[in-house]
């Protein structure tokens, strides 16, 4: 953390400096103003708005009920795009999309304005504040002087912490996932039965060999380990998620079948099978914890796709794990993914589908419910022609 950059600001006549941290890489703000529990909720909403930073010395609950003050007051104004001013019942999907990304992230720009600051050994110098210590050590490390984050951010390292503590149940699999902190939490997992259904490619038996591309978590890995498979390469870009995929592996007592390999897509050699759960949506991720979900010009997608013909022993495939969200949003249709499986010198051998059963299929206020009323996930069966 000491590579982060400095944060400056005028404090009782005197210059102030600390370390700024942002888990987005925001930039640190230029104009701050110190204020404490007299601000009211519309002056602190206005000069977020207006893009000063607040760094707050109040007490810590309230500045908990500031920022759920001025979410409401976002909430309630609805900002929408400058560029686009139709009604919502004339936009199309991918409209109404972009629509909803853009007021997310300008809600996020607003409500990252209120700054906590932080001793060293991440304690909280403010009145009623909570231990967030091994929370911050989680996702941030070890660190040694004081520093400035945004309250919103704390409160999502707060949340993970607790995740990563209760874990997230995996019904099909009869185990709990713990996920860390900046590892996608596998909260929709009503694909994980696809992986348990689907028949396995004839070389398995032979060769138990499998590779789990984009491990995160490591809940695929378990899956083919609970499923028989003998030997696991799990892989993942990022080391959050090979130390989490790691902690969840050591829990269940599957370490031994599972080896883990910080790489870019494919490890070395050939396996029988190769389970890839990519990013579904074709998009640029606006921070580095949403790259699990946007995938810019379906990168991973293709990466994975042209590597199965290297990568796949004879007869063996490869199970691609998608959902058809990008479909009912025009931004990506069935046609183009057929021809990624074409140009990769893949032929689909079958495919089976679930529907979602997360809470926002079903809730009709949501902006994009008809999308996600629509969805299908589907394990695509691929093998080389």
């Amino acid at each position: 953390m000491t590579t982060q950059p400095m944060l400056h600001w005028q404090e009782t006549g005197e210059g102030q400096s600390a370390r700024w941290q942002s888990e987005k890489g925001l930039p640190p703000p230029k104009q701050i103003e110190v204020v404490d529990d007299r601000i009211s909720a519309d002056a602190a909403y206005r000069l977020a708005c207006e893009g000063t930073a607040l760094l707050w010395r109040g007490d810590f609950q309230n500045a908990k009920l500031l920022l759920q003050a001025m979410a409401r007051r976002i909430d309630k104004k609805k900002p929408l795009s400058k560029t686009s001013h139709k009604p919502p019942q004339t936009l199309s999907p991918a409209e109404m999309f972009h629509r909803h990304r853009l007021a997310q992230s300008q809600r996020a720009r607003i409500l990252e304005k209120l700054l906590i600051p932080f001793d060293t050994d991440h304690r909280i110098p403010l009145r009623r504040a909570p231990d967030v210590h091994a929370a911050c050590l989680e996702a941030y490390g070890a660190y040694d002087e004081p520093y400035v984050a945004p309250l919103r951010e704390l409160l999502g390292l707060i949340g993970a912490h607790e995740w990563r503590k209760k874990g997230i149940a995996i019904p099909a699999l009869d185990i709990t996932i713990h996920p860390h902190y900046g590892v996608f939490a596998p909260i929709r997992n009503e694909y994980i039965p696809l992986l348990l259904q689907a028949p396995p490619p004839k070389p398995l038996a032979v060769h138990s060999v499998a590779f789990d591309i984009g491990t995160g978590t490591g809940v695929l890995a378990v899956a083919l380990a609970l499923r028989g498979v003998r030997r696991i390469i799990a892989t993942d870009t990022e080391s959050r998620a090979i130390d989490c995929a790691r902690d969840n592996l050591t829990r269940l007592q599957l370490s031994s079948g599972v080896e883990l390999q910080q790489t870019d897509l494919f490890p070395s050699g050939q396996a029988a099978l190769i389970v890839c759960n990519p990013p579904w949506i074709p998009a640029r991720p606006s921070s580095p914890l949403e790259h699990a979900i946007f995938d810019p010009d379906s990168r991973m997608l293709r990466g994975f796709l042209h590597g199965l013909h290297e990568h796949l022993l004879p007869e063996g495939e490869g199970w691609l794990i998608l959902s058809d969200f990008a479909e009912h949003l025009g931004l990506r249709t069935r046609d183009e993914l057929f021809a990624m499986i074409d140009e990769a010198g893949l032929r689909v051998l079958g495919k089976v589908d679930t529907k979602p059963v997360h809470p926002r299929a079903s809730d009709s206020t949501d902006s994009l419910h008809t999308v996600r009323a629509a969805e299908t996930t589907s394990l695509w069966r691929l093998a080389v022609k």
